[in-house]
C-alpha cells in the first residue's frame, strides 16, 4: 500500500508517538486526520506544544474542539475522546478513512493499579468504538497499538510474539492483551485486517513525562535525587522513536491477509490478523542506560534505590525475527545516539527552567 493521498486516522495524535507518525506521515503526502481527548495524565502544555509543531493552533481547539493545521493542508486535528460514540461514528461517517492508526491509550503500569476505570473506559470501551467504526464504515487496514508489558511473568527471553502471554502482572499490560483479543475476534468475523504493535520502552525528543528516562533528566539537570527501582537490577529494551515510526510506517503498508493453510502456532491467525514487537533487540541494563544519560545531559545524576514496584516486570528483550520478516524492519538507533538526541531536545524545551 503506498500512503501517498491516503485518509489516515491517527488517534492519540497529541500524544508522543502519535506526533511524530503525523508528522512522518504528513511528509509522505498522506491526508492525516488527527484525533486526542487531550487529557491531563501528564502536563497540557506539552500536549499542545506537540501540535503546534504540527500547525494546530490551540485557541481553535478550545473553542471548537476542530482545527485545520496552517502551515499543512493535508492536516486537520479533533479533539475528541474514544468513549464518545457518536462523535467518532460522524467522524467515520464523514471522513471515510483508509487506514486507521489507534494509539490513543491510557498509558502507565503503575497508574493502572491506582486507577483502574480510566484503563477500563480508555483501553476497552475506546478501543471497542474504533472496531465498531471499522466494521461499520470499512477500512483497509486497522493498526493499532499494544505494548511489551503484555509478556508480564514470562520467563523466556528475548519475547517472541510466538509466546504465551497469559500471566500479564499490571491492569495495563491485560487491557493490552484484551486489543489483540479484540481485534482477533473482529478480524475473524467482519474480516477487518488488523495488526497489533508491541511496542518495548519508546525514548526520545518530545517523549511522554511520565517515563522514567524524562523524569530522570528532570532531576538530574536541577540535581535532584532520582529513585532507581530494584537496585537498578533491570534490562529495558530501550527503543528510539524514529524507530518505531519506521515500524508502524512500514505496518500500515503491509496488510494481512487471510491463511488458508493455518498451523495454528501461537501469535498468528487464520484470520487477517497480525501481532508484531516493535523493539531495538539490544537490552541495555538500567544503570548503564542511567550513566548513558548523565553523559549525553552532562550533569552526575545523585541515585536513591529502592525494592521493586508492583507492576514492574524485571527484564524487557524484543525477538524481532518476525519483524524483520513480515515488514523489513531494522531498527538503527543505538542507545548513545539516541539519548544524545533526546538530551539536546530536552534542554532545548526546557531552556527557561524545568517548572514542572
Amino acid at each position: 500500500m503506498h500512503l501517498s493521498n491516503k485518509k489516515i486516522l491517527v488517534t492519540g495524535a497529541a500524544g508522543f508517538i502519535g506526533f511524530h507518525l503525523v508528522n512522518k506521515l504528513l511528509l509522505m503526502n498522506s491526508n492525516v486526520v488527527g484525533l486526542d481527548n487531550i487529557n491531563d495524565y501528564y502536563e497540557v502544555s506539552l500536549k499542545y506544544a506537540r501540535l503546534r509543531k504540527c500547525g494546530i493552533i490551540s485557541e481553535a481547539i478550545d473553542q471548537g474542539g476542530f482545527a485545520k493545521s496552517i502551515i499543512n493542508t493535508n492536516y486537520s486535528f479533533h479533539k475528541v475522546d474514544l468513549t464518545n460514540k457518536d462523535a467518532l461514528v460522524q467522524l467515520f461517517e464523514k471522513e471515510h478513512f483508509d487506514v486507521v492508526v489507534n494509539l490513543a491509550a491510557q498509558a502507565g503500569v503503575r497508574y493502572s493499579i491506582e486507577n483502574p476505570d480510566a484503563y477500563i473506559n480508555s483501553n476497552i470501551v475506546g478501543f471497542m468504538n474504533i472496531l465498531e467504526c471499522c466494521r461499520n464504515y470499512p477500512v483497509e487496514h486497522l493498526v493499532y497499538a499494544s505494548s511489551s508489558s503484555v509478556y508480564g511473568m514470562n520467563k523466556k527471553i528475548p519475547f517472541s510474539v510466538n509466546d504465551n502471554v497469559d500471566h500479564p502482572i499490571s491492569l495495563y499490560a491485560s487491557t493490552k492483551k484484551s486489543n489483540e483479543l479484540m481485534a482477533h475476534t473482529y478480524s475473524h468475523l467482519f474480516n477487518i485486517p488488523t495488526t497489533g504493535l508491541r511496542f518495548f520502552t519508546v525514548y526520545g525528543p518530545w517523549g511522554r513525562p511520565d517515563m522514567a528516562y524524562y523524569s530522570f533528566s528532570k532531576n538530574i539537570l536541577t540535581q535532584k535525587q532520582i529513585t532507581v527501582y530494584n537496585d537498578g537490577k533491570m534490562v529495558r529494551d530501550f527503543t528510539f522513536i524514529s524507530d518505531i515510526i519506521d515500524g508502524i510506517v512500514a505496518s500500515i503498508q503491509v496488510i494481512p491477509t487471510k491463511k488458508e493453510n493455518w498451523d495454528g502456532q501461537l501469535g498468528t491467525s487464520q484470520a487477517p490478523y497480525t501481532i508484531l514487537n516493535l523493539g531495538n533487540n539490544r537490552p541495555i541494563g538500567l544503570l548503564d542506560f542511567i550513566h548513558t544519560l548523565e553523559d549525553a545531559l552532562g550533569t552526575k545524576a545523585n541515585l536513591k534505590f529502592a525494592e521493586l514496584q508492583d507492576g514492574d516486570v524485571l527484564k524487557t528483550w524484543a525477538d524481532i525475527d518476525e519483524t524483520h520478516d513480515k515488514i523489513n524492519y531494522y531498527p538503527k538507533v543505538e542507545i548513545k545516539a539516541g539519548l544524545t538526541i533526546f538530551a539536546d531536545w530536552f534542554k532545548k524545551y526546557y531552556k527557561d527552567g524545568i517548572t514542572k
